[in-house]
């Protein structure tokens, strides 16, 4: 991590840069790789004395969970575990934040469904901190905050008091197959089980020195490195002013926008045409999520005939429709290279032996649930390359603005350290044949 003076509005005289690391996670299909999700992972550091972890930051999650050395399942022993008894800062606490003893046999349990897995875990109250600190340095804010009737001390201003979820099981699929440990949701408070578990209103209740906006960044390139931002935004990152817009339903859990309306290729979109549709900004989402029941339709908006049949082309260079997204005072962009699957779809017609060359979406149907209705779309990855967002916790709004990408040259002046795992090949896609 950095920490960068000036860099960030409000009364914080800092922020707080954690360079992200990259996975790309292949999706196969009939044992051939059909594309890739992508991941980000920034360290986190846990207990006293610290124990460092690497989490995503998942601004669609309510709860911070690492795996704990309790935990025999397969992706625990492929992971960094939390040892509770190397923590002097760990009070171990039930479904109700009532103290319980370290060693108490049988502990209240919380089930989390995260993407197509779950995890099992007991919890404690910890000291989470974004930056390593140093003993022999004087401590930058070091304060005490309540806890149960007394007080506790806190190292220094990048640092909280939090519930953390310990995981004593976690599914194979998907954890097995990621390289982060963990998961820091970074949701709305309701999107917990207890406010206690929210790390940003932790930060923001029991730290007054830290400004409560957070910033994300991603890169354009692998050799630069995506960021994640505390105690502000990051001003190099953007260009022009930041835009917002303010929360929708914020009881609901979820940086979730209401959209005036949404256009693809100049065509509104009918089922948003009175409003009716919102937008979730998802850091860990790596698609854009359509509502499952528009999907097809707007597969066929935005898919598009490549003249000339060629060998080999990559979609993601191909012209096609953009999808403007109406938040009120001001709009949102993606075009044909942010949407894109890379790889063609090349159509074969037995009777005549005619051959199109089709350059698809890649989107992610978005089901329909209690909480967010039929008509809920995601903004994920493909919004986050194009635009820096900013989520200011304080005032519930999310600012956009497009991204200024630093050079190598920044970056290795600034002594980011990161890496990017499991990155595809260089070479040209291979379509899809299909016949019919």
């Amino acid at each position: 991590y950095k920490i960068e003076a000036g860099a960030g509005a409000g009364p914080a005289p800092e922020v707080i840069s954690i360079p992200l690391s990259k996975q790309y996670v292949p999706v196969l299909r009939n044992n051939r790789t059909v594309m890739y999700k992508t991941a980000y992972f920034g360290d986190i550091h846990v207990g006293t004395p610290a124990q460092t972890f690497s989490v995503v930051f998942d601004t669609g999650s309510g709860h911070f969970i690492i795996p704990s050395d309790k935990c025999l399942s397969e992706p625990c022993r492929l992971h960094r575990n939390y040892g509770r008894n190397a923590s002097s800062s760990a009070v171990d606490i039930d479904h109700e934040g009532n103290w319980v003893p370290a060693d108490l046999d049988e502990r209240d349990q919380v089930s989390v469904a995260f993407g197509t897995g779950e995890i099992v875990g007991e919890f404690s109250r910890e000291t989470v901190c974004l930056g390593v600190q140093d003993d022999s340095a004087a401590p930058s804010g070091a304060h005490q905050v309540p806890e149960n009737g007394s007080h506790v001390s806190v190292p220094s201003a990048q640092c909280t008091r939090a519930r953390v979820v310990f995981a004593t099981e976690m599914t194979s699929e998907p954890f097995s197959a990621f390289e982060f440990d963990g998961v820091l949701g970074l949701g709305l408070e309701s999107l917990a089980l207890d406010p206690e578990f929210s790390f940003m209103g932790q930060m923001t209740r029991l730290n007054p020195f830290l400004n409560s906006t957070f910033g994300v960044f991603v890169s354009l390139s692998d050799d630069v490195a995506s960021e994640i931002t505390f105690g502000g935004h990051d001003r190099r990152r953007v260009e022009g002013e930041v835009r917002w817009a303010d929360v929708h339903r914020p009881e609901l859990g979820y940086w979730q926008l209401q959209l005036r309306g949404i256009w693809i290729g100049g065509e509104k979109l009918e089922a948003c045409a009175a409003g009716e549709c919102t937008a979730i900004a998802d850091t860990g989402t790596s698609l854009l999520g359509v509502p499952k029941q528009q999907a097809q339709h707007i597969h066929w908006l935005l898919a598009r005939n490549v003249d000339g049949n060629p060998d080999e082309l990559d979609c993601r260079t191909e012209e096609g429709p953009e999808i403007i997204f109406d938040l009120g005072d001001f709009n949102i962009t993606l075009r044909a290279e942010d949407y894109s699957r890379p790889a063609g779809l090349r159509v074969i017609t037995n009777a005549t032996n005619e051959t199109q060359f089709i350059c698809r979406a890649q989107l992610l149907p978005v089901d329909e649930g209690p909480a967010l209705g039929s008509n809920a779309w995601i903004l994920g990855e493909p919004v986050l390359r194009r635009y820096y967002t900013a989520y200011d916790w304080g005032k519930g709004r999310i600012g956009f603005a497009p991204s200024v990408q630093p050079s190598a040259e920044e970056q290795a002046d600034r002594g980011m350290q990161f890496r990017v795992v499991g990155k595809p090949p260089a070479e040209p896609p291979t379509p899809t044949v299909v016949y019919m």
